[in-house]
């Protein structure tokens, strides 16, 4: 497990070296751990393994200043265990579940265990996210979201994705997306 937690640390502090993170920004973390141990999703959950990730995760997000939003699985409707904080600071709904192993997943029981002030919502609008196992995690990303290519495309046996969220780029042909004075100038 150790081996795991450095590798999800390092990993992880890849992720936020690409500077697309700014702090209060959500990363949503959507996490099988039964992919993790190369099983198949849903089938064999380990708290082991949650905490391994949860522990290489949370003291650099913190650091940073960032939020992490840990998705449940669809038994509970794949709602989101955060931090009181976060809901109270982006002005989230609370819904009424507690996870467990069977409903809501190992890694998101484990959040729910371990973070300070553990509540759930039913959605949000992540920053950035990580989907370890192939969870879907697409549904709680901002509009734009943007693959991220890291060194490693695995945690433990899981595929892992990862992606950063960008501004929507409106306005056609005519608009400018960043500050040009000549062009301002001419307007």
């Amino acid at each position: 497990m150790n081996e795991l937690q450095e590798q999800t640390h390092r990993l992880f502090e890849e992720f936020l070296s690409k500077d697309y993170f700014h702090p209060n920004d959500i990363i949503v973390i959507g996490c099988s751990t039964s992919e993790v141990a190369g099983g198949s999703i849903g089938k064999n959950g380990s708290s082991a393994i949650a905490a391994a990730i949860f522990d290489g995760l949370y003291p650099l997000a913190k650091a940073h200043g960032l939020y992490l939003a840990f998705q449940c699985c669809e038994h509970l409707n794949r709602a989101l265990v955060v931090n009181r904080e976060i809901m109270e600071y982006y002005h989230l709904e609370e819904v009424s579940a507690v996870p467990h192993d069977h409903a809501g997943g190992a890694m998101a029981s484990y959040a729910y265990r371990h973070l300070p002030e553990p509540c759930l919502c039913e959605t949000i609008q992540a920053h950035g996210g990580w989907d370890i196992g192939e969870t879907l995690i697409g549904m709680h990303l901002r509009s734009v979201a943007v693959p991220l290519r890291l060194s490693s495309r695995t945690l433990g046996e899981a595929r892992l994705n990862a992606a950063y969220t960008r501004p929507k780029l409106i306005g056609g042909e005519r608009a400018k997306y960043s500050l040009d004075v000549e062009s301002a100038l001419g307007c």
